[in-house]
């Protein structure tokens, strides 16, 4: 099993697949997330880079949001995926794990991700969910699935369960509220809590404005 090659192979299986997706969940938005995986990672001791590689590109091969709230669609492509490859079942089960529980579940969830790879795949997704970026990634998203930007009757949910975060439509700029201003607090390693601190005081500074 040559690692490299399964990486550079697992890359283009990403981009082939997710090139020119609209919803914010695009190649590019995976290939930040492999590239701030990999950096958090090499801060990290006792991990296995494999895997997180592995995982960062996988992460949304194919995301609930986007396939009707299907959990399971996503570790199972990528399982599939990985499985056409040979990858040892260690490896599989692993990255597995990490993506079907990688995604933010509510306000009142609290994370089951439990192993430090796992850590580091969550933490380099979520830094991209804040920030200037994510700003436009969360419009972008709002925009395809038919949100309303902004209502002021509308007021943000602390959801209690994934499947009411899962079910919510509200606007654009509850989002914020519900999810993105929480993640800064939800980070699991040190280098992630230090880059999110910037993003969140950027999206204060907008909402504020």
């Amino acid at each position: 099993m040559n690692k490299k090659i399964i990486i550079q192979k697992t890359a283009d299986y990403a981009k082939k697949t997710l090139e020119g997706e609209s919803s914010g969940h695009d190649w590019w938005h995976v290939y930040r997330v492999w590239k701030m995986a990999k950096y958090i990672g090499k801060k990290e001791k006792n991990v296995e880079m494999f895997v997180i590689e592995i995982a960062a590109l996988l992460h949304d091969i194919a995301d609930w949001k986007l396939h009707g709230g299907d959990e399971e669609i996503g570790p199972k492509t990528a399982r599939t995926w990985l499985e056409t490859l040979d990858v040892e079942e260690k490896y599989i089960e692993h990255v597995y794990q990490i993506i079907k529980t990688v995604s933010f579940r509510g306000a009142n969830v609290k994370s089951q991700m439990k192993t430090k790879e796992g850590m580091v795949v969550q933490d380099a997704d979520k830094l991209d969910a804040i920030g200037a970026i994510g700003i436009a990634r969360t419009f972008a998203y709002g925009g395809k699935m038919g949100q309303e930007i902004h209502n002021p009757n509308s007021k943000p949910t602390m959801h209690n369960s994934f499947e009411e975060y899962k079910n919510s439509k509200s606007p654009t700029i509850n989002h914020f509220y519900e999810k993105l201003l929480l993640l800064k607090n939800r980070m699991n390693t040190k280098t992630a809590r230090q880059i999110a601190l910037r993003r969140h005081k950027y999206m204060e500074k907008f909402l504020k404005k």
